[in-house]
């Protein structure tokens, strides 16, 4: 029988937005492969956890091998360690140029590829220096330890996601004389969590993840040895971990592909409906909540009444709050054409579309009686 338990509430924070958010994990104790756990998660939940710590996992988790929500893609990408991705760069001319190097460090005012296991210097962010909100470690220790370091003593190592924070970093350097090389916060990895965030957080056990008999791509946490994760491969079977991902106690997205009619029916089965924005409140709690979708835009519960060819919501209430992205919502549709229902962008200023009500799409639910 399937038993579920129930975490406490995690408030984590997530990237750089001043938001929290609340995950609720839930212990699933059916074996499972990674991508029928990965399927149960999307579908009664958010999705596989992704995790920031392993303290309330190991208090919590019984069984010894359990899926999480980390896979190896295949595909480098360098990300900060405070989770920020790596838009900004400053690489030394042919840098980075070693596919073993993964983690990165300030040589020369410009960044360096080298392998994470060398001991330097390092230099965290920290939020006590009001000055220059930086503070340099003359320790020499690896990446991973100095990354340790800096969040148990500070805020993380340092990130450098523009020019101004570049210049900063550099003028922080000159000023206390900094000669030597310093880890900063970048590095790269394959693995990527299965709702797409990008949380730097490994507790690999030693000489993991090892990849033994090339076939080991997906990630369980092992209660015998501390909860230190291995690479597994995705076919064999374990208990997993679900996270219900929650910007309010009134909305949730659904991370499952489904079309307008088949998003409605989940809604209005599993919580209340398809969300209706009808206020600038609700707008920006559906602005938190689609910063973590999969599909370019979401659905929300907008559909035209063709008998009056006019846009209304599913709660009742006709459009007053607008939202439109270009080109969208100004003119009525023709009910003849093929039916289109309202979506949310999830990406730039996440404005009002109409797509296709076959489209398939995340989407977002209401939570509450209206």
């Amino acid at each position: 029988m399937e038993q579920t338990l129930y975490f406490i509430l995690l408030l984590i924070d997530l990237c750089s937005v001043s938001e929290c958010v609340q995950r609720q994990y839930h212990f699933i104790n059916v074996r499972k492969t990674w991508t029928e756990a990965q399927r149960y998660c999307r579908e009664k939940y958010t999705d596989l956890a992704t995790v920031d710590n392993m303290n309330e996992l190991k208090k919590s988790v019984n069984d010894g091998r359990v899926w999480i929500g980390l896979q190896k893609t295949g595909v480098d990408k360098w990300q900060w360690s405070s989770g920020d991705p790596a838009l900004y760069q400053n690489w030394a001319p042919t840098q980075p140029d070693n596919g073993d190097e993964r983690c990165a460090l300030l040589k020369d005012g410009q960044w360096h590829d080298y392998p994470c296991s060398i001991s330097f210097t390092f230099i965290c962010n920290s939020s006590n220096n009001t000055n220059t909100g930086l503070i340099i470690v003359n320790q020499m220790i690896n990446w991973r330890e100095a990354q340790s370091y800096c969040r148990q003593n500070h805020t993380d190592l340092v990130s450098v996601r523009n020019q101004n924070e570049s210049q900063q970093l550099q003028k922080f350097i000159n000023d206390n004389h900094i000669s030597d090389n310093v880890w900063i916060g970048l590095f790269r990895d394959s693995w990527q969590w299965s709702d797409q965030s990008y949380s730097s957080f490994r507790y690999w056990a030693p000489g993991e993840p090892d990849n033994y008999g090339g076939v080991e791509y997906c990630t369980v946490f092992d209660q015998k040895i501390q909860g230190q994760w291995n690479d597994s491969s995705c076919n064999n079977q374990y208990p997993f971990v679900c996270q219900e991902v929650l910007f309010s106690d009134k909305l949730i997205l659904i991370k499952e592909k489904l079309t307008w009619s088949e998003a409605l029916r989940y809604c209005r089965q599993n919580h209340v409906d398809l969300v209706s924005v009808h206020s600038e409140e609700i707008q920006r709690e559906v602005m938190n909540v689609v910063k973590q979708a999969s599909t370019e835009a979401v659905w929300l519960g907008l559909h035209n009444y063709c008998l009056m060819n006019m846009w209304l919501w599913l709660s009742g209430e006709i459009v007053c709050y607008q939202n439109w992205a270009p080109g969208n919502g100004a003119e009525p549709e023709d009910c003849r054409l093929e039916k289109r229902k309202r979506a949310v962008q999830s990406g730039g200023d996440q404005r009002w579309i109409s797509l296709p009500e076959t489209h398939k799409l995340n989407f977002i639910c209401s939570r509450y009686e209206e």
